[in-house]
């Protein structure tokens, strides 16, 4: 590590695990002082999200709304329950309302509440149904108890409106309409690319909205459905369908000047859409992602193609959350824009849209957060909340303060102030090398790591869960291709990736080496993507050509999640090799020492030693490589769990049906134990493209990783018929 090792008073050790970082034992660290890493390359946000109600949180919240007659606001959790708070009250606690007993999607009191008492709930996934057939999604009518105070639903008085079937993409929402009827938006009822054919449907009532009539319902049903429902006259047709084509419609909300809804689409592959309804509207899905080709060969349902009024690439949005139109006057500035957000990478937008020209006339980000944004609420005070379904919190909306005016963000790593000597890849004074036991795949390339904590700040150190870094840390990776195939006398470095906190919140940025190699450059925020032609004599002709992909600055946040604990490779189970964690201790790294020796602390294996446990390796490839998304509030839009310390008979992985596309495989299952060719985890990981995994940021199969995939799951039971190869 050259000079800066020196001065850390500090040397690297070859031992038989590897490298390893020892300091001298009666040196205390050096603090990092030359950061000049603050501030960011783009402009501020103009808004920001901060916590609100402070005395509450919740377990996986998905909608809130403030109650149509008194101050109070109401908080529905995925789990099935409804509570209650006053936001007048800083010490206020929250009281249930009332408790589903099924998964809750969203609620919404009806616009005569003060009269007639009543909430609409929108709800999936019976836990009395342990399969994904047989679930069935519905809306039900719960009336208020009279005289409670706070607010109390009684559960015995639900009336189931209507059921249809559940199983992935449920959506939704229901809404009583400014026509006084109630609207529905369903999903597709998969976890898939429309696996039952049903997006452009119009005979049953997935990827749908309803428009019911409540106030006259048909004998032997709660509803009837209105004379003008746009198919109540075609054969085969359900009369209660709206508009339809949708995938996972996740929030909408009616427009107070047109009084059409604003709906919220998730995407599949690479789209997310906010799509404008009206009646007999075709969005596309799935013959179409957003404006795009998705299965262009399905056959289209009545009416043309209605393309959405704004589409996101996954690059910037990959899960989005519909919002309202701001009729409120805390943000005047925002009267009448639509707002809404993501939740994978927590940001916000305003959209303004000019219905009688049909066309956006403004459209801008305007907060980046690092919030799990499930939905949006609106306070009659003009507050914006939104609600943070990892943490459960409640958050609002507010300008960005004003602040002093900040040094230029280092367009260059040699102004970083990580590095004494970048051409020479010397580090700088405080700048601490480490290893890891099992790292991540990232297309061949080898990596050198570092980590750098600001002046005499420490780490809060934590033996089973994330460790706790302080504002202005810094870690940073630098990764090495070799241009001749086995040969590190060609290698050229390509890219240094710094992960930096600040203001409490993680951020990555890409810097890419010049061919002289002398520095290195910021990438901008959208990435970028760099071929190279390696010489490979395995290869036709002895030459290939790869693509090194820059990642964006959304995608390092989509894998350097809240869930994952923003820092993937330096954890206690990473970190505990050979002994730096000892000497990290003797540092002055921590706050305080170690709980216990490491030796009676997690560590991970190598996956690639043969002489370890099989499963046990298997397991850690995939919690380097896959749990960063899935894990519990990763964002993984599977229900599998494959972190290294979940039991392999509670990780929804062995055994299981996909949700999502089968690969063409008959009879796959995620992992068909005894048959790598039937298990589509295996074929995700020896692909790339469409369907790969991971998803981002990887242009090269891992064969290595490939093939203790593929040797573990045959050790997990006998050869079936496809012989259990691909």
């Amino acid at each position: 590590m050259g000079d800066a090792s020196d001065i850390l008073g500090a040397m690297l050790r070859l031992t038989a695990s590897g490298l390893i970082l020892c300091f001298a034992l009666a040196a205390a660290r050096i603090p990092w002082t030359t950061s000049r890493l603050a501030g960011s390359p783009e402009p501020p946000s103009p808004y920001r999200l901060v916590r609100a109600f402070e005395s509450v949180k919740f377990k996986n919240p998905v909608f809130i709304a403030q109650h149509p007659v008194s101050d109070r606001v109401f908080v529905g959790e995925y789990g099935g329950r409804i509570y209650s708070f006053s936001p007048a009250n800083p010490a206020s606690t929250r009281h249930l309302a009332l408790d589903i007993g099924r998964g809750l999607s969203a609620f919404s009191f009806h616009p005569k509440f003060a009269s007639n008492g009543q909430i609409f709930v929108f709800s999936h996934a019976d836990p009395k149904i342990k399969k994904t057939e047989g679930q069935r999604s519905r809306v039900s009518r719960f009336l208020v108890e009279p005289g409670s105070d706070p607010p109390r639903f009684r559960r015995e008085s639900e009336t189931i409106i209507i059921e249809w079937p559940a199983g992935g993409h449920n959506g939704g929402e229901a809404i009583i309409g400014p026509d006084g009827y109630l609207y529905i938006a369903t999903g597709d009822g998969t976890g898939g690319s429309d696996l039952k054919a049903t997006g452009q449907g119009v005979d049953d009532l997935l990827s749908v909205m309803m428009r019911l009539d409540l106030d006259h319902p048909d004998p032997g049903r709660n509803y009837s459905i209105p004379k003008d429902n746009p198919f109540v006259d075609m054969p085969g047709a359900r009369g209660e369908i709206w508009s339809f084509g949708f995938r996972n419609p996740w929030r909408f909300s009616f427009d107070p000047v047109t009084s059409r809804p604003w709906v919220g689409d998730v995407g599949q592959d690479i789209w997310e859409m906010i799509e404008l309804s009206f009646a007999g509207a075709n969005h596309g899905w799935s013959v179409r992602e957003g404006s795009h080709p998705f299965h262009p060969h399905k056959k289209a349902g009545p009416g043309p193609f209605t393309p959405p009024v704004v589409e996101h690439h996954h690059t910037e949005c990959r899960s989005i959350t519909g919002g309202y139109v701001y009729q409120g006057a805390k943000f005047p500035e925002l009267r009448g824009a639509y707002l809404y957000g993501d939740y994978e990478y927590g940001k916000m937008w305003s959209l303004r849209y000019d219905a009688r020209a049909n066309k956006v006339t403004a459209h801008h980000e305007i907060a980046d957060t690092a919030v799990k944004i499930s939905s949006f609420g609106v306070g009659r005070d003009g507050s914006f909340w939104a609600l943070d379904y990892a943490t459960g919190w409640i958050y609002e909306l507010e300008r960005r303060p004003p602040s002093a005016p900040a040094p230029p963000f280092p367009r260059k790593l040699s102004e970083t102030g990580l590095f004494g000597d970048v051409a020479r890849h010397q580090v700088a004074a405080g700048v601490l090398p480490y290893e890891i036991n099992a790292p991540f795949w990232s297309d061949g390339a080898r990596k050198e790591r570092f980590f750098a904590l600001p002046g005499e700040a420490r780490i809060r150190f934590k033996a089973d869960k994330p460790w706790e870094w302080p504002d202005g840390a810094a870690t940073v990776k630098s990764f090495t291709l070799d241009m001749e195939e086995g040969n590190p006398a060609s290698a050229r470095r390509i890219e240094t990736r710094v992960v930096l906190k600040q203001d409490d919140h993680w951020v990555g940025y890409s810097y890419q080496w010049n061919n002289e190699q002398t520095d290195a450059d910021l990438v901008g925020a959208a990435g970028a993507d760099r071929e190279f032609t390696i010489k490979d004599p395995s290869t036709p002709g002895g030459f290939r050509k790869q693509t090194w992909h820059f990642p964006s600055r959304n995608e390092c946040m989509f894998c350097h999640s809240r869930a994952a604990g923003f820092v993937l490779g330096i954890t206690t189970a990473q970190m505990n090799r050979g002994a730096q964690l000892a000497e990290l201790e003797r540092a002055g790294v921590f706050h305080k020492a170690l709980p216990r020796p490491p030796a009676g602390l997690p560590a991970y294996p190598d996956p690639f030693d043969a002489k370890g446990d099989l499963t046990r390796r298997a397991k850690v490839y995939l919690q380097v490589n896959c749990a960063m998304c899935h894990v519990n509030d990763g964002g993984g839009n599977s229900p599998m769990l494959l972190g290294y310390e979940t039991p392999l008979e509670k990780s929804r992985l062995v055994g299981e049906p996909p949700i999502h596309d089968t690969l063409g495989i008959a009879g796959a299952l995620l992992v068909a134990p005894g048959d790598p060719g039937r298990s589509v985890l295996y074929g995700r990981i020896t692909r790339r493209g469409n369907n790969q995994m991971p998803p981002t940021s990887s242009n090269r199969v891992d064969d290595s990783g490939a093939r203790l995939i593929h040797d573990w799951i045959r050790s997990l039971g006998p050869r079936t018929a496809s012989g259990g190869d691909e």
